[in-house]
């Protein structure tokens, strides 16, 4: 089999149940585990590089006004892979290539590959894609061992935390304008021990004001801005700190969203076990 994979939560998620030889295309955001940036390339981003957190809003918001896509798909780098499955995703337009691009850029090259299209709003969601991915690569016993590898660690934490004091945690998956947190991340933040401000679990991430932020009356800012790495969090965090954006004298913890966070993948559980050690360090 022959795999094309237009979400790099699915690239880490095809590597971790063992179908990592089979995939032959990736995206330009790829980058877990470090051997997926040897694939062939088939989709990059039409956003300009080096533009600010409010910058890259004002470029998406006017884009998909116009009904522009944000993401090239390379018709010429898909039409010599030969591909049996595409996996790509119907979740969010700013996320990844929409599923409509895929369908036409196929049947415009008279491909007849499978299209997968991974949807998932939940922490229940994202373990069933694993199992769906398993299923349709033929490693469904890697999957379902993944899995409950994933809920035994879930579990743990969970009995950890239980009976502690739950902090209130506002969740920033983007600063400028700010965004509470949507889909899995409101599940972690339980999972972890806390008490997630203004997202709603399942629901899309929502815009903010600074206003609703403050009123929440947040005990503990975590900045995981979509798209960022660590060090790019960092510096995001320090301009809030420093702005005096955030209520004052409030802990606020950068992290890893690409990593951790904002990707339905396997490493999301990595999240709720360092958030949890945040909340919880005893």
């Amino acid at each position: 089999m022959r795999i094309v994979s237009l979400l790099p939560s699915t690239t880490e998620i095809l590597f971790a149940i063992g179908a990592g030889p089979d995939v032959v295309g990736v995206t330009f955001e790829c980058d877990f585990p470090a051997e997926a940036r040897t694939r062939r390339i088939v989709s990059t981003s039409a956003m300009p590089e080096g533009l600010a957190p409010a910058e890259i809003d004002a470029f998406v918001t006017s884009a998909m006004a116009r009904g522009e896509d944000l993401y090239h798909l390379d018709e010429g780098a898909l039409a010599g892979l030969d591909a049996d499955l595409v996996v790509t995703q119907d979740l969010c337009a700013v996320c990844a290539v929409d599923v409509s691009v895929v369908d036409d850029a196929l049947a415009h090259l008279g491909c007849t590959a499978e299209v997968l299209t991974i949807d998932p709003h939940t922490l229940e969601e994202v373990f069933g894609s694993i199992l769906t991915l398993g299923r349709a690569t033929g490693h469904e016993v890697e999957a379902i061992g993944l899995v409950g590898a994933l809920r035994a660690r879930l579990d743990h934490v969970r009995a950890r935390v239980a009976g502690r004091p739950r902090p209130r945690v506002m969740l920033l998956e983007w600063t400028d304008p700010p965004f509470a947190p949507g889909h899995w991340v409101p599940e972690m933040i339980e999972a972890a021990g806390g008490e997630p401000l203004l997202g709603r679990a399942g629901a899309k991430s929502e815009r903010v004001t600074w206003e609703s932020v403050h009123a929440a009356a947040p005990e503990v800012v975590v900045v995981a801005p979509c798209g960022y790495d660590l060090a790019g969090a960092r510096t995001l965090a320090e301009e809030l700190v420093t702005s005096g954006a955030l209520p004052a004298g409030v802990p606020v913890h950068p992290v890893d969203a690409n990593a951790a966070w904002a990707r339905p993948g396997t490493r999301l559980v990595d999240g709720v076990e360092e958030l949890a050690g945040l909340l919880h360090p005893a």
